[in-house]
């Protein structure tokens, strides 16, 4: 057993490692004296109050280009015999699935072909799916595609991986029960074809739950893939608007999970380790990988956006997507993630250029940073050092920068990234009214699991004011 002095000492070093700002862990003050207080407690009959822990688990990752003509290989390596694959009606005759088909037929692997993938999937669409994977008996998974299609191939392998269950019991509480996942789900490979969502990495499972007018999902660190398959190959077709709205979600991705909460400032502590949720709150290694994902993001972003043929920006991009994910995936993402759910339910007719036309459509990562500049400039005064390295990290001069300013400045540098990136001038541009603003909050209450990783706590007068804020953006 670790001696007293050995512990405090890893201790010192992890949280120097953290921000100095109150809401976060404090080198020499708060953050040590409060893991050692949980250290206490846990070494005695009383549980701790708050998290004391934090675990860093995602998909193992390949990343190379061209690597997509591995996936039969993979399958024989398995053993499996029978195969789903699952992508969209718009990948369906497009390079991507056909390097995965041409290497599942060359290494005689036999698969169904399930191609009814909603983009923006819904609580119909995902159990549509489900039934599909029911009735196959599958022993691996191969999901090709953006979000949607590697959310819902996660989503149908749970399900059919546990064929008794009820669609609500893993959907996240309150509009689900949340329950822990206590089956083996089979093996899935994800093959992302837009860099945004990092959900190759991630057991975040996300969808549209129409009945509420608002995003919900699963999470659950047993739905994460097995592999990431980081084929930069695929994003070489990705439209300019495609491109642009998908890099945004990795921009929020890094954003919020570099500005949550610190791990050891969620509660409740769980009673038992399967109930430590996906996501945990900002921690020393989930910095890693937000802190690399802006750097790219500044170097690359404008790049892989106007310039399709530039592989390096794209490769880039999609290894950025990857690195995110992990990150966030781990530390969770916050009130631009928990807008979004209601602002992407709520649509009426927008659809952008680029995407399926068969339903109005806000694109997530659209949805997502359309409210950044507003959540941004409101949480500024909690962590001013993370706001205004963030700022720094995606190449704004903070040199004479003042503490109070954190928020506006990293507030306004992501504009600057939106008024480059050609994004609509707020959700009035998307179709929305003043009037809306009532449901839209009422939508986003139910995201406690995200928004309450937030570094400020919100009211819903703030929750109010932070759609009001975003109706025009520039």
């Amino acid at each position: 057993m670790l001696r007293r002095r050995r512990v405090v000492d890893l201790l010192q070093v992890i949280s120097s490692q953290s921000c100095k700002c109150p809401a976060h862990a404090n080198p020499g003050g708060y953050g040590v004296q409060h893991n050692l207080g949980s250290l206490q407690s846990t070494t005695s009959n009383t549980a701790p109050s708050k998290e004391y822990a934090f675990e860093m688990a995602c998909s193992t990752i390949r990343y190379g280009l061209g690597v997509t003509r591995e996936l039969g290989m993979d399958m024989q390596n398995l053993g499996a015999k029978r195969v789903c694959l699952m992508t969209d009606s718009n990948l369906i005759s497009l390079s991507p699935v056909k390097a995965a088909l041409d290497s599942l037929a060359k290494h005689g692997v036999s698969f169904d072909l399930y191609d009814k993938v909603r983009v923006e999937p819904t609580e119909e669409s995902i159990q549509d799916a489900t039934k599909f994977a029911k009735a196959g008996k599958y022993d691996a998974y191969i999901a090709v595609g953006g979000g949607s299609v590697i959310d819902t191939c996660k989503a149908a392998n749970l399900y059919a991986s546990d064929p008794e269950a009820e669609f609500l019991d893993y959907v996240n509480a309150p509009i689900g029960k949340g329950n822990p996942v206590r089956v083996t789900l089979k093996p899935l490979i994800a093959v992302p074809t837009t860099s945004g969502t990092g959900s190759e990495t991630t057991g975040v499972s996300i969808f549209d739950y129409r009945p509420l007018k608002a995003k919900t999902g699963i999470a659950n660190r047993a739905i994460r893939p097995t592999m990431g398959m980081i084929d930069p190959l695929h994003t070489l077709t990705l439209p300019e608007r495609v491109c642009a709205y998908s890099g945004f979600d990795v921009l929020c991705h890094a954003l919020e999970s570099f500005t949550a909460i610190h791990y050891t400032e969620r509660t409740p502590c769980p009673t038992n380790p399967i109930l430590r949720p996906a996501y945990q709150g900002q921690n020393p290694v989930s910095d890693v990988w937000a802190r690399y994902a802006l750097q790219v993001m500044q170097k690359f972003f404008k790049r892989a956006v106007y310039n399709p043929d530039d592989v390096e920006a794209r490769s880039s991009m999609h290894l950025a997507s990857t690195m995110a994910g992990v990150g966030f995936g781990n530390a969770g993402v916050h009130l631009c993630h928990g807008l979004s759910y209601a602002i992407s339910g709520n649509v009426r007719k927008f659809q952008p250029e680029g995407y399926t036309k068969d339903h109005p459509i806000i694109p997530h990562g659209l949805s997502v940073v359309i409210s950044a500049p507003a959540v941004f400039a409101f949480t500024g005064q909690s962590c001013p050092d993370r706001h205004l390295e963030a700022a720094q990290l995606l190449g704004t001069d903070v040199t004479n920068a003042k503490k109070e300013d954190a928020g506006q400045i990293l507030a306004d540098t992501v504009r600057e990234y939106m008024r480059v990136m050609k994004v609509e001038n707020g959700l009035e541009e998307l179709g929305f009214l003043k009037d809306d603003i009532p449901r839209m909050v009422q939508g986003t209450l139910p995201q406690h699991r995200i928004t309450k990783l937030a570094p400020r706590e919100q009211s819903e007068e703030d929750l109010a004011q932070l759609f009001e804020n975003s109706f025009k953006i520039y």
